[in-house]
């Protein structure tokens, strides 16, 4: 007799399984009777969906529900699900997970059918895709948030979030359950560690159990708040210090209502944490801040943990990272710090996208080449009403790309002809010189965008809190440290000689030997590296675009 294609993959599961657990006859019949129901059962289900990939990828071998009770698995998942102190307990999720147990109990209670068995076998792989989901995909819908990103470009404003799907998969953790393994191990292992991911998820746990004690009350202070000032506000402003672990209490502070400076100490740490300057005073920014609610602070931190979710993992000696709304650079060696350098990044009209590249060559004196956007957006209207407008800006202009093209007088141009045309026939390029736009080092990281981090002359920008004002690429405001640091694990770059070419103005390129992983990414709560938990303003509004649909769980 031939078997069947499927009677074999149910043979060697079972047969797999047999040698994984101890099983008798009884429990052997019933599993193999039961993957004949499933696999007749999912017959009718569309290939893409859930349950019949999981079966299909299980030999159609029930998971979770043996003859007279729970699989290791099934126990598994709902203690795992039960000790997910980041889940609301509140939630759809934890409550279906409550009420799916007690189904359990009552089919096992109740000598049940082996058709209500199964029937219950599928309900909890659905709730096991939906807490995987939960867990390792997260709650972003980012099919709804890139079409609202698309949706910018109707106002002229374009961009992109580049994603990296999550290595997790629920149904290969089932099945390396299923062949003898420990679902509570396969769940663990495949938690995120990139970005100080399971340190902000304890600081969730925190936030979780700083809302179940209440959260903290509204802080009302008038006016600026400064040291040695007595408020009624002070008293609840301590309180809301003392949740969120800024305020240690000091042997001299009374603890009245008096702003000391054991307290004061506790502002400067908040403000830090939160992009302010830290000065210590608790005026009408800081206020706002405190005052954000429990919920909101909570909802911050599930949004950024699924963010890193969807960031690429890096396994690289070296790595850069540039967080746009911190406005800094981190270059990390080993996972640890060495440099950090402040950024201007780009402005709402010019955002820079999230994207991961790899720094390849170093440009000394660099000349800029113009995107067409800015020469028709900004220097047309310019040269329309003053020819020599790009001659006061060191911009020369040429009738083309290639190394014989010919400069251009711009007074020979009607300028008027390219204000709204699809293709501009000319390359501008401002020369080499303290005046360029991109000053004197270029980093570049090849990519569709054509951002790249570099130099600038504009250094009092550099002063400011929040540094959005470019036209979507990175300016460094210590880009020969970052040379230095290039310099240090690449030995066909001379530090000492570079600095002797920075002071002319001819063009240099560095192929670099060690290339180092370049991410752009986008968050707004995150881990520092003094293990303390950070926030900062959502300057490109993607927090509220995100929580349009954002799942709740």
């Amino acid at each position: 007799m031939r078997l069947g294609k499927n009677t074999i993959r149910i043979c060697t599961i079972i047969a797999l399984f047999v040698l994984a657990t101890s099983v008798n006859a009884s429990e052997l019949k019933y599993q193999e009777n039961a993957s004949e129901i499933i696999m007749n059962s999912l017959k009718s289900q569309p290939k893409t969906s859930f349950l019949r990939k999981l079966y299909t990828q299980l030999f159609f071998v029930p998971a979770w529900i043996h003859e007279k009770g729970l699989s290791s698995a099934g126990k598994d998942i709902f203690a795992h699900i039960k000790n997910d102190a980041t889940l609301d307990k509140t939630g759809k999720l934890y409550q279906d997970t409550l009420l799916l147990e007690n189904k359990v109990e009552e089919v096992y209670g109740n000598n049940s059918t082996i058709t209500q068995k199964i029937d219950l076998e599928f309900k909890i792989s659905q709730l096991y895709e939906a807490y995987t989901n939960y867990a390792y995909l997260g709650s972003i819908n980012w099919g709804a948030f890139n079409a609202r990103i698309s949706n910018l470009m109707v106002n002229d404003v374009s961009t992109e979030w580049v994603l990296h799907r999550p290595s997790a998969d629920a149904a290969t953790m089932l099945e390396n359950a299923a062949l003898g393994g420990s679902l509570a191990k396969e769940l663990k292992k495949a938690i995120p560690s990139k970005y100080k991911y399971k340190a902000l998820r304890k600081k969730l746990i925190k936030y979780r159990a700083i809302k179940e004690a209440g959260g903290w009350e509204h802080i009302v202070i008038h006016g600026t708040l400064k040291a040695g000032k007595k408020a009624n506000g002070v008293h609840a402003l301590r309180e809301r210090l003392r949740a969120t672990g800024d305020y240690v209490p000091c042997g001299k502070s009374l603890e009245g209502i008096k702003y000391d400076a054991c307290l004061q100490k506790a502002v400067k740490t908040f403000q830090s944490r939160n992009g302010l300057p830290p000065d210590g005073e608790v005026g009408p920014s800081t206020l706002k801040i405190l005052n954000k609610t429990v919920d909101e602070r909570i909802t911050t931190i599930l949004l950024n943990l699924d963010r890193i979710k969807w960031l690429k993992k890096r396994n690289a000696k070296r790595h850069i990272i540039i967080n746009i709304p911190d406005f800094m650079l981190y270059f990390e060696e080993d996972g640890k710090l060495i440099k950090s350098i402040r950024t201007v990044v780009g402005k709402a009209k010019n955002p820079t996208p999230i994207f991961s590249n790899t720094v390849k060559t170093i440009v000394l004196n660099p000349y800029w080449n113009l995107p067409q956007s800015i020469i028709q957006k900004e220097m047309i209207p310019k040269l329309i009403r003053n020819p020599n407008a790009m001659k006061r800006r060191n911009i020369e202009i040429r009738d083309g790309w290639g190394a014989n093209a010919k400069k251009v007088n711009p007074r020979s141009v009607n300028w008027a002809d390219y204000m709204y045309s699809k293709d501009v026939p000319f390359r501008f390029a401002q020369l080499p010189g303290p005046r360029n736009a991109l000053g004197k080092i270029k980093f570049l990281f090849p990519n569709k965008f054509a951002v790249y981090m570099h130099d600038t002359p504009a250094k009092k920008l550099f002063k400011k809190r929040k540094r959005a004002f470019s036209h979507g690429c990175i300016r460094l405001q210590k880009p020969r440290e970052l040379l230095k640091t290039f310099a240090s694990f690449n030995t066909n770059i001379d530090y000492a000689k570079s600095k002797t070419i920075l002071k002319g103005k001819k063009k240099t390129f560095y192929s670099l030997e060690q290339s180092v992983p370049v991410d752009v990414i986008y968050l707004t709560s995150w881990i520092g590296y003094d293990g303390k938990l950070q926030f900062r303003n959502d300057i490109y509004g993607y927090d509220k675009m995100q929580l349009k649909s954002f799942r709740k769980w």
